[in-house]
Protein backbone atom coordinates (compact mmCIF):
# COMPACT_ATOMS: atom_id res chain seq x y z
CA UNK A 1 0.00 0.00 0.00
CA UNK A 2 2.67 2.50 0.93
CA UNK A 3 4.38 1.78 -2.43
CA UNK A 4 1.45 2.39 -4.57
CA UNK A 5 1.12 5.54 -2.67
CA UNK A 6 4.54 6.76 -3.30
CA UNK A 7 4.05 5.83 -7.10
CA UNK A 8 1.22 7.50 -7.26
CA UNK A 9 3.10 10.89 -5.73
CA UNK A 10 6.00 10.67 -7.83
CA UNK A 11 3.46 10.33 -11.41
CA UNK A 12 1.74 13.43 -10.33
CA UNK A 13 4.77 15.24 -9.46
CA UNK A 14 6.38 14.29 -12.96
CA UNK A 15 3.30 14.97 -14.57
CA UNK A 16 3.34 18.65 -12.88
CA UNK A 17 6.62 19.36 -13.83
CA UNK A 18 6.06 18.40 -17.32
CA UNK A 19 3.39 20.81 -17.76
CA UNK A 20 5.07 23.61 -16.26
CA UNK A 21 8.00 23.03 -18.63
CA UNK A 22 5.65 23.35 -21.48
CA UNK A 23 4.01 26.62 -20.42
CA UNK A 24 7.84 28.01 -19.75
CA UNK A 25 9.05 26.85 -22.97
CA UNK A 26 8.37 29.63 -25.66
CA UNK A 27 7.06 28.07 -28.89
CA UNK A 28 7.39 29.62 -32.27
CA UNK A 29 4.06 31.02 -32.32
CA UNK A 30 4.53 32.80 -29.06
CA UNK A 31 7.70 34.76 -30.15
CA UNK A 32 5.98 35.52 -33.37
CA UNK A 33 3.17 37.38 -31.59
CA UNK A 34 5.97 39.52 -29.16
CA UNK A 35 8.19 40.90 -32.03
CA UNK A 36 7.54 42.34 -35.27
CA UNK A 37 6.12 40.12 -38.55
CA UNK A 38 9.40 40.55 -40.32
CA UNK A 39 12.95 42.69 -40.22
CA UNK A 40 11.52 45.52 -42.86
CA UNK A 41 8.27 45.82 -40.45
CA UNK A 42 7.83 48.21 -37.62
CA UNK A 43 6.82 46.57 -34.43
CA UNK A 44 3.05 47.94 -32.82
CA UNK A 45 3.24 48.20 -29.40
CA UNK A 46 0.66 46.32 -27.25
CA UNK A 47 -1.68 48.63 -24.95
CA UNK A 48 1.17 47.33 -21.81
CA UNK A 49 4.11 48.27 -23.60
CA UNK A 50 3.18 51.55 -24.89
CA UNK A 51 5.56 54.82 -23.90
CA UNK A 52 6.01 55.14 -20.49
CA UNK A 53 5.56 58.47 -19.14
CA UNK A 54 8.66 60.68 -18.03
CA UNK A 55 10.26 59.80 -14.93
CA UNK A 56 11.39 63.09 -13.95
CA UNK A 57 8.84 66.31 -13.92
CA UNK A 58 9.31 68.77 -16.15
CA UNK A 59 11.79 71.96 -15.43
CA UNK A 60 10.23 75.14 -14.33
CA UNK A 61 11.89 78.36 -15.81
CA UNK A 62 11.87 81.21 -13.79
CA UNK A 63 8.69 83.67 -14.41
CA UNK A 64 10.60 86.91 -15.22
CA UNK A 65 12.42 84.61 -17.56
CA UNK A 66 9.26 83.37 -19.58
CA UNK A 67 7.44 86.62 -19.13
CA UNK A 68 7.56 88.81 -22.71
CA UNK A 69 10.63 91.47 -22.15
CA UNK A 70 12.32 88.53 -19.84
CA UNK A 71 16.34 88.48 -20.03
CA UNK A 72 17.98 84.87 -18.85
CA UNK A 73 21.52 86.19 -17.58
CA UNK A 74 24.61 83.73 -17.47
CA UNK A 75 24.09 82.97 -13.69
CA UNK A 76 20.64 82.24 -14.07
CA UNK A 77 21.64 79.69 -17.34
CA UNK A 78 24.41 78.45 -15.16
CA UNK A 79 21.48 77.95 -12.04
CA UNK A 80 19.18 76.37 -14.52
CA UNK A 81 21.48 73.81 -16.06
CA UNK A 82 22.81 72.79 -12.85
CA UNK A 83 19.14 72.19 -11.06
CA UNK A 84 18.44 69.99 -14.64
CA UNK A 85 20.99 68.11 -15.71
CA UNK A 86 20.69 64.87 -15.69
CA UNK A 87 24.25 64.26 -15.84
CA UNK A 88 24.84 66.18 -12.42
CA UNK A 89 21.90 63.61 -11.08
CA UNK A 90 24.05 60.97 -12.72
CA UNK A 91 27.47 62.01 -10.62
CA UNK A 92 25.42 62.72 -7.65
CA UNK A 93 23.89 59.42 -6.99
CA UNK A 94 27.11 57.59 -8.01
CA UNK A 95 28.71 59.96 -5.11
CA UNK A 96 26.10 58.85 -2.58
CA UNK A 97 26.13 55.26 -3.34
CA UNK A 98 29.75 55.32 -2.69
CA UNK A 99 29.04 56.90 0.77
CA UNK A 100 26.86 54.16 1.30
CA UNK A 101 29.75 51.21 0.21
CA UNK A 102 31.93 52.89 3.08
CA UNK A 103 29.25 51.96 5.13
CA UNK A 104 29.00 48.72 3.98
CA UNK A 105 32.65 48.21 4.48
CA UNK A 106 32.58 49.44 8.10
CA UNK A 107 30.08 46.70 8.83
CA UNK A 108 32.70 44.26 9.19
CA UNK A 109 34.20 45.57 12.51
CA UNK A 110 30.78 44.56 14.04
CA UNK A 111 29.21 40.98 14.86
CA UNK A 112 26.64 39.73 12.70
CA UNK A 113 23.55 38.13 14.78
CA UNK A 114 21.20 35.88 12.99
CA UNK A 115 17.55 34.77 14.20
CA UNK A 116 15.94 31.79 12.89
CA UNK A 117 12.50 30.13 13.81
CA UNK A 118 11.54 27.04 12.48
CA UNK A 119 8.10 24.49 12.53
CA UNK A 120 8.49 21.30 11.36
CA UNK A 121 5.83 18.37 10.57
CA UNK A 122 6.98 14.93 10.78
CA UNK A 123 5.13 11.59 10.06
CA UNK A 124 7.19 8.29 9.65
CA UNK A 125 5.30 5.21 8.37
CA UNK A 126 7.28 2.01 9.52
CA UNK A 127 4.38 -0.35 8.42
CA UNK A 128 0.49 0.01 7.86
CA UNK A 129 -0.20 0.22 11.37
CA UNK A 130 3.19 1.86 12.72
CA UNK A 131 3.42 5.71 12.45
CA UNK A 132 4.79 7.99 14.56
CA UNK A 133 3.75 11.61 14.27
CA UNK A 134 6.11 14.63 15.58
CA UNK A 135 5.67 18.25 15.43
CA UNK A 136 9.36 19.93 16.16
CA UNK A 137 9.40 23.65 16.62
CA UNK A 138 11.55 26.66 18.33
CA UNK A 139 13.90 29.59 17.59
CA UNK A 140 17.58 29.90 18.22
CA UNK A 141 20.45 33.15 17.51
CA UNK A 142 23.43 33.11 16.26
CA UNK A 143 26.63 35.53 16.29
CA UNK A 144 29.93 35.15 14.24
CA UNK A 145 32.23 38.23 14.87
CA UNK A 146 35.82 38.11 13.38
CA UNK A 147 38.07 38.79 16.09
CA UNK A 148 41.67 39.30 13.81
CA UNK A 149 42.32 39.50 10.42
CA UNK A 150 45.52 40.61 8.60
CA UNK A 151 44.14 44.07 7.39
CA UNK A 152 41.46 42.98 5.08
CA UNK A 153 39.34 44.79 6.53
CA UNK A 154 41.04 48.26 7.16
CA UNK A 155 41.88 47.78 3.30
CA UNK A 156 38.69 47.43 2.17
CA UNK A 157 37.32 50.53 3.98
CA UNK A 158 40.16 52.50 2.47
CA UNK A 159 39.58 51.13 -0.91
CA UNK A 160 35.76 52.33 -0.31
CA UNK A 161 36.65 55.76 1.13
CA UNK A 162 39.39 56.53 -1.97
CA UNK A 163 36.41 55.43 -4.38
CA UNK A 164 33.96 57.70 -2.21
CA UNK A 165 36.35 60.41 -2.59
CA UNK A 166 36.98 59.98 -6.34
CA UNK A 167 33.18 60.28 -6.66
CA UNK A 168 33.36 63.26 -5.20
CA UNK A 169 36.15 65.04 -7.16
CA UNK A 170 34.13 63.63 -10.59
CA UNK A 171 31.08 65.31 -9.54
CA UNK A 172 32.73 68.42 -8.73
CA UNK A 173 34.53 67.91 -12.16
CA UNK A 174 30.90 67.54 -13.94
CA UNK A 175 29.67 70.44 -12.45
CA UNK A 176 32.50 72.39 -13.80
CA UNK A 177 32.12 70.82 -17.57
CA UNK A 178 28.29 71.44 -17.25
CA UNK A 179 28.97 75.25 -16.34
CA UNK A 180 31.40 75.27 -19.32
CA UNK A 181 29.03 73.68 -21.39
CA UNK A 182 26.28 76.33 -20.93
CA UNK A 183 28.33 78.95 -21.13
CA UNK A 184 29.71 78.15 -24.62
CA UNK A 185 25.80 77.43 -25.03
CA UNK A 186 25.20 81.19 -23.65
CA UNK A 187 28.10 82.84 -25.37
CA UNK A 188 26.95 81.62 -28.57
CA UNK A 189 23.39 82.53 -28.74
CA UNK A 190 24.69 86.06 -28.04
CA UNK A 191 27.09 85.85 -30.65
CA UNK A 192 24.04 84.72 -32.99
CA UNK A 193 22.35 87.92 -31.75
CA UNK A 194 25.49 89.88 -31.73
CA UNK A 195 25.53 88.76 -35.88
CA UNK A 196 22.06 89.67 -36.57
CA UNK A 197 22.30 93.23 -35.15
CA UNK A 198 25.67 93.34 -37.44
CA UNK A 199 23.45 92.20 -40.29
CA UNK A 200 20.73 94.36 -40.06
CA UNK A 201 23.32 97.02 -39.74
CA UNK A 202 24.64 95.91 -43.00
CA UNK A 203 21.16 95.84 -44.63
CA UNK A 204 20.61 99.50 -43.37
CA UNK A 205 23.82 100.86 -44.70
CA UNK A 206 23.14 98.50 -48.29
CA UNK A 207 19.96 100.34 -48.56
CA UNK A 208 21.17 103.77 -48.33
CA UNK A 209 23.53 103.14 -50.75
CA UNK A 210 20.82 102.02 -53.39
CA UNK A 211 19.10 104.99 -52.16
CA UNK A 212 22.41 107.04 -53.27
CA UNK A 213 22.36 105.51 -56.32
CA UNK A 214 18.97 106.00 -57.17
CA UNK A 215 19.36 109.42 -56.58
CA UNK A 216 22.03 110.10 -58.61
CA UNK A 217 20.81 107.66 -61.55
CA UNK A 218 17.77 110.03 -61.49
CA UNK A 219 20.23 113.20 -61.97
CA UNK A 220 21.92 111.83 -64.04
CA UNK A 221 25.22 112.09 -62.39
CA UNK A 222 25.12 107.76 -62.24
CA UNK A 223 24.70 105.17 -64.73
CA UNK A 224 22.09 102.33 -64.40
CA UNK A 225 24.79 99.74 -63.40
CA UNK A 226 25.74 102.04 -60.25
CA UNK A 227 21.88 101.16 -59.39
CA UNK A 228 22.39 97.36 -60.09
CA UNK A 229 25.44 97.27 -58.67
CA UNK A 230 23.59 98.87 -55.30
CA UNK A 231 20.32 96.42 -55.28
CA UNK A 232 22.95 93.58 -55.68
CA UNK A 233 24.78 94.33 -52.34
CA UNK A 234 21.19 95.07 -50.95
CA UNK A 235 20.09 91.55 -51.85
CA UNK A 236 23.06 90.26 -50.14
CA UNK A 237 22.99 92.15 -47.19
CA UNK A 238 19.07 90.89 -47.08
CA UNK A 239 20.03 87.05 -47.31
CA UNK A 240 23.09 87.50 -45.31
CA UNK A 241 20.73 88.79 -42.44
CA UNK A 242 18.19 85.95 -43.00
CA UNK A 243 20.48 83.22 -42.88
CA UNK A 244 21.88 85.19 -39.32
CA UNK A 245 18.40 85.31 -38.06
CA UNK A 246 18.34 81.38 -38.84
CA UNK A 247 20.84 80.37 -37.38
CA UNK A 248 19.96 82.65 -34.05
CA UNK A 249 17.05 80.72 -33.60
CA UNK A 250 18.72 77.31 -33.81
CA UNK A 251 21.54 78.28 -31.25
CA UNK A 252 18.96 79.72 -29.10
CA UNK A 253 16.76 75.99 -29.31
CA UNK A 254 20.60 74.61 -28.29
CA UNK A 255 20.68 76.94 -25.22
CA UNK A 256 17.14 75.57 -24.08
CA UNK A 257 18.09 72.15 -24.81
CA UNK A 258 21.11 72.66 -22.57
CA UNK A 259 19.56 74.70 -20.32
CA UNK A 260 17.05 71.43 -19.49
CA UNK A 261 13.86 72.74 -20.98
CA UNK A 262 12.11 72.14 -24.43
CA UNK A 263 13.64 73.78 -27.67
CA UNK A 264 10.29 75.33 -27.88
CA UNK A 265 10.30 77.63 -25.06
CA UNK A 266 11.11 81.36 -25.62
CA UNK A 267 14.16 82.14 -23.79
CA UNK A 268 15.54 84.99 -24.27
CA UNK A 269 19.26 86.26 -23.13
CA UNK A 270 21.00 89.81 -23.24
CA UNK A 271 23.27 91.22 -25.77
CA UNK A 272 27.28 90.19 -25.99
CA UNK A 273 28.90 92.26 -23.39
CA UNK A 274 31.79 94.29 -23.86
CA UNK A 275 35.43 93.94 -22.63
CA UNK A 276 35.69 95.97 -19.89
CA UNK A 277 39.77 94.49 -19.00
CA UNK A 278 41.43 92.37 -22.00
CA UNK A 279 44.24 92.04 -19.34
CA UNK A 280 41.97 90.32 -16.65
CA UNK A 281 44.28 86.70 -16.48
CA UNK A 282 47.52 88.67 -14.73
CA UNK A 283 49.04 84.57 -13.33
CA UNK A 284 51.82 83.60 -15.36
CA UNK A 285 50.93 79.97 -16.96
CA UNK A 286 53.42 78.09 -14.70
CA UNK A 287 51.49 79.66 -11.90
CA UNK A 288 47.84 77.97 -13.48
CA UNK A 289 49.18 75.17 -14.35
CA UNK A 290 50.53 74.92 -10.45
CA UNK A 291 46.98 75.76 -10.15
CA UNK A 292 45.49 73.16 -11.55
CA UNK A 293 47.80 70.33 -10.57
CA UNK A 294 46.70 71.28 -6.78
CA UNK A 295 42.49 71.80 -7.70
CA UNK A 296 41.93 70.23 -10.79
CA UNK A 297 38.91 67.55 -9.97
CA UNK A 298 38.82 65.23 -12.36
CA UNK A 299 42.75 64.54 -11.62
CA UNK A 300 42.09 64.69 -7.63
CA UNK A 301 39.96 61.78 -8.98
CA UNK A 302 42.55 60.02 -10.99
CA UNK A 303 44.57 59.92 -7.58
CA UNK A 304 42.23 58.65 -5.56
CA UNK A 305 41.88 55.72 -7.88
CA UNK A 306 45.37 54.90 -7.37
CA UNK A 307 44.99 55.27 -3.53
CA UNK A 308 41.90 52.79 -4.00
CA UNK A 309 44.04 50.40 -6.38
CA UNK A 310 46.86 50.66 -3.87
CA UNK A 311 44.00 49.69 -0.69
CA UNK A 312 42.47 47.16 -2.90
CA UNK A 313 46.28 45.38 -3.02
CA UNK A 314 46.31 45.20 0.07
CA UNK A 315 43.21 43.69 0.42
CA UNK A 316 43.55 40.63 -1.87
CA UNK A 317 46.96 40.42 0.14
CA UNK A 318 45.22 39.53 3.40
CA UNK A 319 42.83 36.88 1.99
CA UNK A 320 45.53 34.80 1.71
CA UNK A 321 46.61 35.53 5.96
CA UNK A 322 45.52 34.32 8.85
CA UNK A 323 41.88 35.12 10.42
CA UNK A 324 40.40 34.65 14.39
CA UNK A 325 36.89 34.17 14.50
CA UNK A 326 34.24 33.97 17.30
CA UNK A 327 31.06 32.71 17.11
CA UNK A 328 28.17 31.44 19.09
CA UNK A 329 24.68 30.27 18.91
CA UNK A 330 21.82 29.56 21.63
CA UNK A 331 17.95 27.98 20.98
CA UNK A 332 15.42 26.11 22.29
CA UNK A 333 13.77 23.12 20.56
CA UNK A 334 10.18 21.81 21.27
CA UNK A 335 9.02 18.39 20.33
CA UNK A 336 5.55 17.45 20.52
CA UNK A 337 4.18 14.22 20.12
CA UNK A 338 1.66 11.52 20.96
CA UNK A 339 2.69 10.75 24.09
CA UNK A 340 3.47 14.23 24.98
CA UNK A 341 5.63 17.93 24.46
CA UNK A 342 9.55 18.42 25.90
CA UNK A 343 11.96 20.98 25.26
CA UNK A 344 15.52 20.88 25.13
CA UNK A 345 17.96 24.09 24.83
CA UNK A 346 20.80 24.38 22.39
CA UNK A 347 24.11 26.41 22.79
CA UNK A 348 27.41 26.30 21.41
CA UNK A 349 30.78 28.62 21.51
CA UNK A 350 33.40 28.71 19.48
CA UNK A 351 36.82 30.35 18.50
CA UNK A 352 37.88 29.59 14.76
CA UNK A 353 41.53 30.11 13.61
CA UNK A 354 41.48 29.74 9.82
CA UNK A 355 44.82 29.85 7.48
CA UNK A 356 44.63 28.95 3.85
CA UNK A 357 47.74 27.33 3.90
CA UNK A 358 46.96 26.53 -0.52
CA UNK A 359 44.33 27.42 -2.91
CA UNK A 360 46.50 26.72 -6.03
CA UNK A 361 47.98 29.75 -6.31
CA UNK A 362 44.95 31.59 -7.11
CA UNK A 363 45.43 34.00 -4.23
CA UNK A 364 49.48 35.01 -5.62
CA UNK A 365 47.70 36.04 -9.08
CA UNK A 366 44.81 37.48 -7.24
CA UNK A 367 47.49 39.45 -5.77
CA UNK A 368 49.80 39.79 -8.62
CA UNK A 369 46.51 41.32 -10.71
CA UNK A 370 45.72 44.04 -8.11
CA UNK A 371 49.28 45.21 -8.04
CA UNK A 372 49.76 45.48 -11.85
CA UNK A 373 46.21 47.52 -11.85
CA UNK A 374 47.70 49.43 -9.34
CA UNK A 375 50.45 50.24 -11.52
CA UNK A 376 47.91 51.04 -14.44
CA UNK A 377 46.07 53.41 -12.50
CA UNK A 378 49.32 55.17 -11.30
CA UNK A 379 50.11 55.19 -15.40
CA UNK A 380 46.63 56.76 -15.97
CA UNK A 381 46.88 59.42 -13.55
CA UNK A 382 50.75 60.31 -14.56
CA UNK A 383 49.30 60.89 -18.17
CA UNK A 384 46.36 62.57 -17.09
CA UNK A 385 48.18 65.17 -15.35
CA UNK A 386 50.08 65.69 -18.36
CA UNK A 387 46.77 66.62 -20.06
CA UNK A 388 46.66 68.78 -17.46
CA UNK A 389 48.90 70.70 -18.70
CA UNK A 390 48.53 70.44 -21.91
CA UNK A 391 44.88 71.84 -21.79
CA UNK A 392 46.49 74.96 -19.59
CA UNK A 393 48.96 75.71 -21.76
CA UNK A 394 46.41 75.36 -24.76
CA UNK A 395 43.79 77.56 -22.86
CA UNK A 396 46.08 79.94 -22.10
CA UNK A 397 47.80 80.52 -25.29
CA UNK A 398 44.56 80.40 -26.89
CA UNK A 399 43.37 83.57 -24.64
CA UNK A 400 46.50 85.17 -25.58
CA UNK A 401 45.70 84.95 -29.00
CA UNK A 402 41.81 85.99 -28.18
CA UNK A 403 43.14 88.95 -26.49
CA UNK A 404 45.09 90.21 -29.51
CA UNK A 405 42.48 89.15 -31.64
CA UNK A 406 40.01 91.25 -29.83
CA UNK A 407 42.45 94.64 -29.89
CA UNK A 408 43.43 93.76 -33.91
CA UNK A 409 39.23 93.52 -34.31
CA UNK A 410 38.51 96.87 -32.94
CA UNK A 411 41.26 98.93 -34.75
CA UNK A 412 40.26 96.95 -37.72
CA UNK A 413 36.51 97.53 -37.27
CA UNK A 414 37.49 101.67 -36.38
CA UNK A 415 39.22 101.53 -39.45
CA UNK A 416 36.69 99.53 -41.54
CA UNK A 417 33.98 102.49 -39.81
CA UNK A 418 36.01 105.65 -41.27
CA UNK A 419 36.88 103.96 -44.55
CA UNK A 420 33.16 103.52 -44.95
CA UNK A 421 32.19 106.83 -43.69
CA UNK A 422 34.26 108.13 -46.14
CA UNK A 423 33.60 106.67 -49.08
CA UNK A 424 29.76 106.97 -48.72
CA UNK A 425 29.90 110.67 -48.23
CA UNK A 426 32.30 110.86 -51.44
CA UNK A 427 29.87 109.20 -53.50
CA UNK A 428 27.08 111.16 -52.59
CA UNK A 429 28.66 114.56 -53.32
CA UNK A 430 29.65 112.77 -56.84
CA UNK A 431 33.41 112.08 -56.26
CA UNK A 432 33.66 108.44 -55.66
CA UNK A 433 32.75 105.36 -57.55
CA UNK A 434 30.06 103.02 -55.93
CA UNK A 435 32.38 100.38 -56.75
CA UNK A 436 34.18 102.14 -54.08
CA UNK A 437 31.39 102.59 -51.75
CA UNK A 438 30.47 98.77 -51.81
CA UNK A 439 33.61 97.55 -50.80
CA UNK A 440 34.04 99.91 -48.24
CA UNK A 441 30.97 98.89 -46.78
CA UNK A 442 31.98 94.91 -47.52
CA UNK A 443 35.03 95.76 -45.49
CA UNK A 444 33.19 97.44 -42.59
CA UNK A 445 30.58 94.14 -42.64
CA UNK A 446 33.54 92.28 -42.32
CA UNK A 447 34.76 94.00 -39.51
CA UNK A 448 32.15 94.00 -37.57
CA UNK A 449 31.29 90.17 -37.50
CA UNK A 450 35.20 89.36 -36.90
CA UNK A 451 35.09 92.06 -33.93
CA UNK A 452 32.20 90.36 -32.63
CA UNK A 453 33.44 86.89 -33.08
CA UNK A 454 36.67 87.71 -31.56
CA UNK A 455 34.78 89.09 -28.41
CA UNK A 456 32.77 85.91 -28.02
CA UNK A 457 36.00 83.59 -28.45
CA UNK A 458 38.00 85.84 -25.70
CA UNK A 459 34.81 85.15 -23.35
CA UNK A 460 34.87 81.53 -23.94
CA UNK A 461 38.73 81.29 -24.07
CA UNK A 462 38.26 82.71 -20.42
CA UNK A 463 35.73 80.23 -19.58
CA UNK A 464 37.62 77.26 -20.77
CA UNK A 465 41.19 78.13 -18.57
CA UNK A 466 39.16 78.53 -15.65
CA UNK A 467 38.11 74.43 -15.95
CA UNK A 468 41.02 73.72 -17.19
CA UNK A 469 42.10 75.65 -13.67
CA UNK A 470 40.21 73.99 -11.93
CA UNK A 471 38.33 77.14 -10.99
CA UNK A 472 35.42 76.87 -12.40
CA UNK A 473 32.51 77.35 -10.63
CA UNK A 474 28.40 78.63 -10.03
CA UNK A 475 30.10 81.60 -8.65
CA UNK A 476 32.13 82.59 -11.33
CA UNK A 477 29.89 82.48 -14.27
CA UNK A 478 32.39 84.55 -16.56
CA UNK A 479 35.37 82.21 -15.33
CA UNK A 480 37.75 84.15 -13.83
CA UNK A 481 40.88 81.83 -12.76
Amino acid sequence: MPENIGSRFLAVLTATLLAAGCTTVPTEKGVSRSVAPSPGTPWTPPAEAAMPAPVTAPPVLPSDVVQKGGVLTLAQAIDLSLRNSPVTREAWFKARAAAAEVGVKNGAWFPSLDLDANLTREKEAFSATSTILQTTYGASASLTWLLLDAGGRKADIDEARAALFSSDWLHDATIQNVILDTAVAYYGYLYGKALVDAQEANVKAAKESLTAAEERHRAGVATIADVLLARTAESQAELDLTSAQGLVRTIRGALATQLGVPANIPIEAGELPEIENLDRVTQSVDNLIDRASRQRPDLAAKRFDVEAAEAHVRSVRSAGLPTLTASGSLGRTFFDTRTGSSGVNVYSAAVLFNFPVFSGFSNVYEIRKAQEEAKAARAQADDFANQVVLQVWTSYSALQTSTQRVRTTRNLLASAQQSQEVSSGRYKAGVGGILDLLAAQGAYANARAQEVQARTEWYLALARLARDVGALGPGQAEGKP
